[in-house]
């Protein structure tokens, strides 16, 4: 299952990326928000994660005007994984070489066409599984003390 969520700077995008999602019978959890009425991204960041690290969903899609915000927000989680996005290119690679499980968009920066090619090439690139970039995700969830 796939976590969604959002602030209002991404709501009509994730209702288009919602369409897609139900026209390819996609499961997803919605987390919000549930309106464009102004809400504070973090709130909504921390419900996809949320589902993810307890298993719920196996991967997170968040939106917010530029994208940026929302993957701050996600990638403080270890196990978390969370790459802003605004080609397919992108989207392939982090998941070919980083096994993104969240990926992150701007409403700002994307519209919806290409949008909805990003989230496909998210979801249907696997993970190489290759030494090197296992290694190398090993790294990223290694807590140094700085």
């Amino acid at each position: 299952m796939l976590a969604i969520g959002c602030d209002q700077g991404g709501y009509e995008l994730k209702l288009e990326i919602l369409k897609y999602l139900d026209g390819k019978g996609i499961a997803y959890k919605d987390c919000g928000t549930y309106s464009p009425d102004s809400v504070d991204y973090p709130i909504y960041a921390r419900a996809v994660v949320k589902e993810i690290l307890s298993g719920n969903c196996e991967k997170g899609i968040i939106i917010c005007g530029t994208g940026i915000g929302v993957s701050m927000v996600a990638n403080r989680y270890k196990g978390i994984r969370a790459a802003l996005c605004g080609d397919c290119f992108s989207a392939e690679a982090t998941r070919l070489h980083n096994d993104a499980n969240v990926l992150t968009m701007g409403a700002r920066v994307v519209g919806p066409g290409l949008a909805c090619k990003i989230v496909e090439t998210f979801l249907n690139t696997p993970f190489s599984g290759e030494e090197r970039h296992v290694r190398r995700i090993k790294m990223i969830d290694e807590t140094d003390e700085m």
